[in-house]
């Protein structure tokens, strides 16, 4: 008999952490443990207010699969009998890793992955003015990736001035759906001439079909626009990237089948992250093989991860033991 715990758990952030709707001093994660005789399997996620999810709404959907997963559901029984988003993804990671205990196996084994190697994640700077980015951006201009975020007026200043402070790093910018009709030409102007990689949801979701009439070589991805295979098509002609998070999709199982079909369909990946430990980093490191942008710094941006974690070497993560997850 399986038995399902649900554990609310608060995590410092290092300085803190803005974005274009609103700031936080702490990731707020909700973790279930699947324990079946000796062995236990652990997930974690991060609901998301954006999405409509709140902290105790989650944890009450994890408790209220209990008797599911007592009697024996799988994986893809979830996908059929929860709704995509944290709860589906907590639980989905907590049967990863108690089948990857129970076989001896690794999870990428039992997916049939490659064993992952070393990869470097974006590292996140937080929206501020553009002297405090243009120092922030100096302190992590030795990192490869640096993922800027935006927040609508005054991001032509942001972007120019993370541009001066790390004039050698990749640039991604985040507008996290703050850029409008009016200001959206100056800042894909800077965002331009500062050489940025990718811009990552300039327009509110709903929006998005008036990304279909600009031409940039700055390539474009869906993010809050974007969640499982039900919206892929919708993407189409309008994004060429999109960001897969596991809280997004419901857990590694749909990421999986979402990133094949995002390949087949043409478009680039980029594996994201809310902000949380290494126990949500670890399952969407699976991942990384498909992708072309890597962002799971969200223990980075800690004041301490749980131990034990993924390894950083600067900007370069390094594959998780069995004790972390898989």
């Amino acid at each position: 008999m399986r038995r399902v715990t649900v554990a609310v758990e608060r995590w410092p952030i290092t300085g803190g952490f803005t974005i274009s709707r609103g700031s936080r001093t702490e990731a707020v994660v909700v973790v279930a443990t699947i324990e079946e005789g000796p062995l236990k399997g652990r997930g974690e996620c991060v609901p998301y207010a954006r999405y409509g999810e709140t902290v105790e709404g989650v944890a009450a959907a994890i408790e209220a699969m209990t008797p599911a997963i007592s009697g024996g559901a799988t994986r893809l029984d979830l996908l059929t009998q929860m709704p995509g988003g944290a709860a589906r993804n907590a639980l989905d990671a907590a049967l990863w890793d108690l089948e990857a205990k129970q076989s001896g196996k690794r999870a990428w084994d039992l997916a049939g992955l490659p064993s992952p190697t070393p990869v470097t994640t974006a590292f996140t700077l937080s929206l501020g003015t553009p002297e405090s980015m243009a120092s922030a951006a100096t302190q992590a201009s030795d990192r490869p990736l640096l993922k800027v975020k935006l927040g609508g007026d005054g991001d032509a200043e942001r972007i120019a001035a993370v541009r001066r402070g790390a004039p050698e790093a990749t640039l991604i910018a985040d507008a996290n759906e703050a850029w409008t009709l009016e200001n959206f030409a100056i800042n894909l102007s800077a965002c331009e001439k500062a050489g940025v990689a990718l811009i990552e949801q300039p327009l509110p979701a709903g929006q998005d079909k008036l990304l279909g009439n600009i031409q940039s070589a700055i390539a474009f991805c869906a993010d809050e626009s974007f969640h499982d295979r039900s919206d892929l098509s919708a993407m189409r002609g309008l994004y060429q990237a999109v960001n897969i998070k596991l809280d997004k999709t419901g857990g590694l199982t749909e990421a999986l089948a979402v990133a094949q079909e995002t390949k087949e369909a043409g478009l680039d990946i980029m594996v994201g992250c809310m902000l949380g430990t290494s126990l949500a980093m670890a399952p969407a490191f699976l991942l990384t093989p498909m992708a072309r942008f890597i962002d799971l710094d969200g223990p980075l941006l800690l004041t301490r991860d749980r131990a034990p974690g993924i390894s950083f070497n600067g900007s370069l993560m390094q594959p998780f033991s069995a004790e972390t997850w898989g």
